[in-house]
């Protein structure tokens, strides 16, 4: 939970109650659905929680938005950035029933009352959002060609609406159809654990 605070020193009380909730809620659902795995569940808040949290080193979602998190499994990166961003509702998505009922659970637990999940690919949820966000759910031209339908025209934050990706590795190749409207910030930048030193956001405006 330091970790959270060291980079994000300004929440209020019932933030950090609720990013302290987590690490019991997902270990207690980690053991009878594998969300996470099991070595990894102890670096929850490094790895997860703290990496979800790097799309708002990109963008402050202004108060009203709507974003929607494709592939979210137990809730990544939508449930910290709805705890984050208490005004903005977050549609969390996964074909995965199981671990959808997960994040459905987490977000009741903590009392987030600005989440909404849905059990479907998402090719089938026809509504419309300001930003769609992802973690390495799949390539970056599958996932532009999935989600266009999926994002507004009307304009209310700083950035152009548009597909938000927390990325890992290598990603030359996976942005070269979009080099020129792609933009990329590296996580190391902001964070100074080892684990961020390959991690990379993705954002194409749509």
């Amino acid at each position: 939970m330091e970790i959270i605070e060291k980079y994000f020193p300004n929440l209020t009380e019932k933030q950090r109650q609720q990013f302290s909730e987590l690490f019991p809620l997902y270990t207690d659902w980690n053991s009878k659905i594998n969300l996470i795995s099991r070595k990894d569940i102890q670096n929850l808040y490094p790895h997860h929680i703290l990496h979800s949290l790097g799309i708002a080193k990109l963008i402050n979602f202004k108060p009203g938005s709507e974003v929607m998190d494709v592939g979210t499994g137990g809730g990544f990166p939508g449930i910290p950035l709805a705890i984050l961003f208490p005004e903005v509702t977050f549609h969390l998505v996964d074909r995965i029933g199981k671990k959808v009922m997960v994040a459905n659970e987490v977000a009741k637990a903590i009392g987030l009352e600005n989440v909404t999940v849905r059990h479907c690919g998402v090719e089938e949820e026809k509504r419309q959002f300001d930003f769609v966000v992802s973690r390495a759910v799949m390539p970056l031209a599958d996932l532009v060609k999935l989600v266009t339908k999926n994002i507004k025209k009307k304009q209310i934050n700083s950035l152009p609406n548009g597909l938000i990706c927390l990325k890992g590795g290598e990603l030359q190749h996976e942005i070269l159809p979009f080099r020129n409207k792609t933009m990329t910030v590296d996580l190391k930048d902001y964070f100074k654990e080892e684990f961020f030193h390959t991690k990379k956001i993705v954002y194409v405006p749509l």
